[in-house]
C-alpha cells in the first residue's frame, strides 16, 4: 500500500520546490493531495512557466481548492502519512503557528499536529524578522520541522535543479515514509 501525503503550496518563492517535491512523492508511488493556494499559482507560474500548475496538478492524486475545508484532508479521520509544505510562505507559517485554520492548507496542517504525524514546512524568507523566528519555534514545539531550503553546498552541486532536487529528496526523507534517498554527506 503506498503512503498519503499532502502537499501544500504556499505563495512564498521557490515554486520548483512544491514541483520537485511532487516528483519525489511520485516516484515513490505516493497518493499525493494537493492544496495551493492563490498566490501559488501566481508563483509557479512567474517562476517555473506557464505550465507549472498543470505540471504540478497532473503529478497529484487529487486536487484540493483552498477553500474547500471540508475536504478529507481537513479531518484526521483521513488516513495520511504526513504533509509537507514548499515552499511555506510566511503567512502560512504564522496561520499554522496561530493554530488559524482559515483554509485548507492551514486546516491540513493543522490536523498533522493534532493527530501527531510529520508535517515538513519548507519556510521560504529571507531575512527573518522575529515574528518568524517566533512562529518557526511554536510550530517545533508543536511537532513540525522546519526545514528552510539551503543548499546542501558541502555535496558540490553541478547545477540549481539538483539542489532542488537535494532539498526535496530531504524533505520527503523526514515523512519516513520510504528508505532516505537524499544524498547524504559521506565524511
Amino acid at each position: 500500500m503506498s503512503a498519503r501525503v499532502v502537499l501544500g503550496v504556499a505563495g512564498a518563492s521557490g515554486a520548483a520546490l512544491a514541483l520537485a517535491v511532487a516528483r519525489a512523492l511520485a516516484a515513490l508511488g505516493a497518493e499525493i493531495d494537493l492544496v495551493a493556494s492563490a498566490a501559488a499559482a501566481r508563483t509557479l507560474a512567474e517562476e517555473c512557466g506557464s505550465e507549472a500548475q498543470e505540471a504540478l496538478e497532473g503529478l497529484a492524486t487529487r486536487v484540493h481548492p483552498i477553500t474547500d475545508i471540508g475536504a478529507a484532508i481537513a479531518s484526521g479521520s483521513a488516513a495520511v502519512a504526513g504533509m509537507i509544505v514548499a515552499p511555506c510562505s510566511m503567512r502560512s507559517l504564522a496561520a499554522i503557528a496561530n493554530g488559524l485554520d482559515d483554509n485548507l492548507l492551514t486546516r491540513a496542517a493543522g490536523v498533522q499536529l493534532k493527530e501527531r504525524r510529520r508535517l515538513v514546512l519548507l519556510a521560504r524568507e529571507a531575512p527573518l524578522t522575529l515574528a518568524h523566528l517566533r512562529n518557526m519555534t511554536a510550530v517545533t514545539e508543536m511537532g513540525a520541522i522546519v526545514l528552510p531550503p539551503v543548499p546542501a553546498f558541502y555535496l558540490r552541486p553541478d547545477s540549481l535543479a539538483e539542489m532542488i532536487n537535494q532539498i526535496a529528496a530531504r524533505a520527503v526523507d523526514l515523512l519516513r515514509i520510504a528508505p532516505p534517498s537524499a544524498r547524504a554527506w559521506e565524511g
